[in-house]
């Protein structure tokens, strides 16, 4: 519904995400269970922890979302924006997946970009209403990658993980408290200078949302894009977008808002 949404818009340049391949996906993850994966062999524990069944097209579209993302920041790379209507699966660790995410896109990008030299430094901006647990897992300690989350405090994940800066919002948690928590911490993520700026925009602190349990308004989604994306275009910091989670009843207010993170960074980068 959000690739439908922006095909009418001739600002966006769509095509079908490339698979990625098991060799850049094992970058990130444990080549076993990237073996795993791909065979259906994955142990049942973790299955339910993933909480899909497996699949032959679970495991096609996992390679695609992963593979969506790598060719979005590389399109940023070459023209300051690019993005991904998929990904952000930032609930995946190294050696196994949680969370509805198979593989973590969000890893797997910054290691093949920087396998290739493409990129040296990189920052996550996780704005998902729950925790990017796994992303932070996988880059503790690693001083070339910023890892921001701004999540529901007592949302899932119930056990959290230490990325570089976390903050955790309570419940109902309206637009001023949350811009302001944002526009404290955003500094950080310029003074680190990254190459790339991946931003897991998820959509779920709207406050019609049924898993975000934050109080967002749609204006003030808007607000927070502007806030990163502006931010990113003005220093001359690649961005690449991910989709993220949203979970609004009725479906078409999650529809729009992630349809208008895409439009404000067309906005910003193309005109108009």
């Amino acid at each position: 519904m959000v690739r439908e949404a922006l095909s009418r818009d001739a600002r966006f340049e769509l095509a079908e995400a490339p698979l990625a391949s098991p060799a850049e996906v094992a970058l990130a993850h444990d080549p076993g269970y990237v073996r795993a994966v791909l065979s259906g062999s994955v142990e049942a524990r973790i299955m339910r922890r993933i909480g899909f069944p497996w699949s032959e097209q679970l495991t096609r579209r996992s390679l695609a979302s992963v593979g969506g993302t790598v060719a979005a920041a590389r399109r940023a790379l070459e023209c300051g924006v690019g993005g991904n209507l998929a990904g952000g699966t930032h609930h995946a660790f190294y050696s196994e997946g949680a969370g509805f995410c198979v593989f973590n896109d969000l890893a797997v990008t910054i290691h093949v970009l920087r396998r290739e030299g493409r990129a040296a430094r990189f920052a996550v901006v996780d704005l998902d209403v729950h925790q990017g647990d796994g992303t932070a897992s996988i880059f503790a300690n690693n001083p070339d990658v910023l890892t921001l989350s701004i999540h529901g405090a007592n949302n899932f994940p119930f056990r959290k993980q230490a990325s570089a800066i976390d903050i955790g919002m309570p419940d109902d948690a309206d637009d001023g408290r949350y811009l302001d928590a944002l526009q404290e911490v955003l500094p950080a993520v310029w003074d680190f200078r990254p190459d790339l700026l991946l931003y897991q925009s998820g959509v779920d602190a709207l406050r019609e949302d049924r898993l975000g349990r934050l109080a967002m308004t749609r204006s003030g989604l808007m607000e927070r894009d502007r806030m990163v994306l502006e931010g990113a275009k003005r220093r001359g910091i690649a961005l690449a977008i991910t989709l993220g989670g949203g979970y609004a009843q009725p479906a078409l207010l999650t529809v729009e808002a992630h349809a208008n993170t895409f439009r404000a960074a067309a906005a910003l980068w193309h005109g108009g």
